[in-house]
């Protein structure tokens, strides 16, 4: 299901290793006044990020943590394989060249040398990001690399973001849903505010490079939302393999394989793979506080209709 299982592993365990010896205070770092770990990125890749060279034949994967990212990505890898029907030879090129990356497979992770690593990367390069349109570095747009942008009602969103937040050692975890809830509503977490990140993404909904799908919308028909996915990075495959990958991607199967895939990560990674799980934490003033934050942010956008807000997010 991955292509490089054990590079992954190593790198988040280092990560991991790393933070044990880091005061909470020094885990983040803040760039453009947004935070991010520290033991995985820095100030430099964020500038270095900027030169990065986008082709054409990109697969850009976007979206804010805990939106759906792990799920998509294992999703568009199996389409594009299936599409590409590599060799073996290929196929341990393309796991070669990801080896000497040296990094955890984001955008912007990693030291500021890994996009002149990259460069050595076959086409089609798989890449995927947490940012919003207006961080990501300008080739992508300027070279039409298609981007995949996935949204998640923020409820459901703020809730997972929460647990993985207070499981994962990278970053400091909060001593109450309450407070955590505070800093969610006014974007001090790592990559800031989720309201910011859906407000930017809706200004380019129309962009002919740019496709948004929501996490709702492939839980409810993920073999629909897989075609649709296919469509737009131009992949052919059969009604076989759409059924195939369904069953190899589904939540059960990769929370199955989490510790072959992503070692201690995984027990972080796979939670429950839900919708509607926010309602076990939010309390009705919270809810009220979410719901007016969305409608002045997002209310009336073809965004807010793409994540179906009234559907998911009303008590």
């Amino acid at each position: 299901m991955n292509r490089n299982r054990q590079r992954l592993i190593e790198v988040l365990e280092n990560a991991f290793s790393q933070s044990e010896k880091i005061p909470p205070e020094d885990m983040v770092f803040s760039y453009r006044g947004i935070l991010y770990p520290s033991t995985l990125s820095s100030p430099e890749t964020f500038e270095a990020l900027k030169s990065f060279e986008a082709r054409s034949d990109d697969v850009i994967l976007a979206g804010y943590p805990k939106t759906g990212n792990n799920w998509l990505s294992e999703i568009v890898k199996e389409l594009e394989s299936a599409d590409a029907k590599y060799t073996e030879e290929e196929m341990e090129e393309r796991i070669n060249a990801e080896k000497k990356l040296q990094t955890f497979p984001c955008l912007e992770f990693g030291d500021p040398g890994i996009y002149e690593r990259m460069k050595k990367l076959p086409s089609r390069r798989i890449i995927v990001t947490h940012l919003p349109p207006h961080l990501l570095p300008p080739s992508i747009l300027q070279n039409k690399a298609k981007i995949l942008a996935l949204v998640r009602n923020p409820k459901d969103t703020a809730v997972s973001y929460y647990h993985f937040y207070n499981n994962l050692p990278l970053v400091p975890s909060f001593p109450s849903w309450n407070e955590y809830f505070a800093a969610f509503m006014n974007g001090k977490l790592t990559w800031g505010s989720y309201f910011d990140h859906l407000v930017e993404w809706n200004k380019y909904i129309n962009h002919e490079s740019i496709m948004m799908i929501s996490y709702e919308e492939l839980k409810e028909n993920q073999v629909l939302g897989m075609k649709k996915i296919a469509d737009f990075f131009g992949f052919s495959l059969c009604e076989e393999d759409f059924h195939i990958i369904a069953k190899n991607t589904s939540f059960q199967a990769m929370k199955e394989k989490s510790k072959e895939t992503h070692g201690k990560f995984g027990d972080i990674l796979f939670r429950k793979g839900v919708v509607g799980n926010w309602r076990d934490l939010f309390s009705a003033a919270q809810n009220e506080e979410m719901d007016r934050k969305f409608e002045d942010s997002l209310g009336g956008t073809k965004l807010a209709a793409k994540i179906k807000y009234d559907v998911y997010c009303k008590a």
